[in-house]
């Protein structure tokens, strides 16, 4: 290895590292909403799936953005994005604490913070790890990705606690804080992109591999496999997503403490810290479609152990819960780049990923909503549990058939 091959493989691994703590903060704040949940049910008193529907807002906007990084970060570079997108984040956090409508929550959070998150957070970051790692994808979005798990671990109960100590708005303020005292430094010092690669630069096999066809947006958007795996995305991140929103507001209504269901809520960020790097080198290394039907067969387990938790609400179970459930969601984050890089790799990658992106926006969004609207509907969340079970398992199903694992060259003619 060259030294400056060398230098380049220390600056990538530095990225990964900038990147894990970069995901922690952003995606803990993310998953803290649901103890904002309970604290604005509290004050206003308005509908579960009003509240709610905030957060399925901010997730639609925030997928949203995704098929526009691509092009724009080609114009500019992801770096003044990532920075821009961290200075909106914490300007929506602000506005957020003045909240006093239902509307005030969904424009500063749900539309302003949403664009800040979708321009400094998961698909920049994966794009430029993946300039960086363009064979070991798994790997080092795993790595990257336990970030998040790290963010939900610490930073659901420290709301909690900001909340009993300063209240809602200041953690809030709080919490916009640390976005720009973090994001601003980081972007400028470690979240290089990788010198004349871009965020991808193909094997140095002489000029026909250059001229190679590759996939582009409008060939994948006439592939089976694309829809495939946004469908697969979609169902998958709307059963577990209804889970990590609701997950507090259902433990506490069937009595377990708040600080306690909070704390349950970390504990499954704890866990899946191990899950997300483990499923990223297994995706590596084995079947794709296998490591994500294992995943799922322990979300499945988790949904029952909720319900078990919420009938011994002050025994062990709860904590039970939380470990399956790290398991399961911690396929989330490292899963879909693999595959999506697997099935579409090449120059025009991170348009086709943003846009492969919106469909686990639009999954987020659908749990958020549906766990609230069934709720009112029905009084119970027995129903979104049992759509949740249903979902999952057709995710599962229709991935192998998508089978990310095997080859999927670009058609010959453009």
């Amino acid at each position: 290895m060259t030294r400056a091959s060398a230098s380049e493989s220390h600056w990538g691994w530095v990225v990964v590292g900038a990147a894990f703590v970069t995901m922690a903060l952003l995606y803990g704040l993310w998953y803290s909403y649901s103890v904002f949940l309970v604290a604005l049910l509290g004050e206003f008193g308005w509908s579960r799936s009003v509240t709610a529907g905030a957060f399925s807002t901010f997730a639609l906007v925030h997928a949203g953005v995704g098929p526009f990084f691509g092009p724009v970060a080609e114009r500019v570079g992801p770096r003044r994005i990532i920075l821009a997108g961290g200075c909106v984040l914490a300007l929506g956090l602000v506005l957020a604490a003045q909240t006093s409508q239902p509307w005030h929550l969904y424009l500063a959070f749900g539309v302003i913070a949403a664009v800040g998150i979708g321009f400094s957070g998961y698909v920049p970051l994966v794009i430029l790890i993946r300039g960086w790692f363009p064979t070991r994808i798994g790997t080092a979005v795993g790595i990257a990705t336990a970030g998040i798990s790290v963010g939900i671990a610490f930073l659901i109960p420290l709301c909690q606690f900001l909340i009993d100590e300063l209240g809602w708005r200041w953690a809030l303020r709080a919490l916009a804080a640390a976005v720009v005292c973090w994001l601003v430094p980081a972007t400028l010092w470690l979240l290089r992109e990788r010198p004349a690669a871009g965020t991808f630069r193909p094997p140095a096999a002489g000029r026909s591999a250059a001229l190679a066809p590759h996939w582009t947006l409008s060939l994948a958007l006439r592939s089976r496999r694309f829809w495939g795996l946004c469908v697969v995305l979609f169902t998958g991140n709307t059963a577990i997503t209804l889970f990590m929103v609701h997950q507090v507001i259902y433990l506490v209504d069937h009595g377990v403490p708040p600080m306690v269901a909070a704390t349950v809520g970390g504990l499954v960020g704890l866990i899946s810290i191990v899950g997300k790097a483990g499923w990223g080198y297994l995706m590596d290394r084995t079947l794709r479609e296998l490591v994500y039907t294992l995943a799922c067969a322990s979300f499945a387990l988790s949904i029952g152990g909720l319900a078990l938790a919420g009938a011994y609400p002050l025994s062990v179970l709860p904590y039970l819960y939380a470990v399956v459930l790290g398991l399961g969601y911690a396929i989330t984050a490292p899963f879909a780049p693999a595959a999506a890089s697997a099935l579409f790799g090449g120059p025009g990658f991170s348009t086709i990923f943003g846009s492969i992106h919106v469909s686990l926006g639009f999954g987020t969004a659908a749990g958020a909503w549906a766990g609230g609207k069934i709720f009112d509907v029905t009084g119970s969340y027995a129903a979104a549990f049992w759509g949740a079970l249903g979902l999952i398992c057709f995710s599962c199903i229709l991935l192998w058939t998508v089978a990310p694992r095997h080859g999927n060259p670009p058609p010959s003619g453009r």
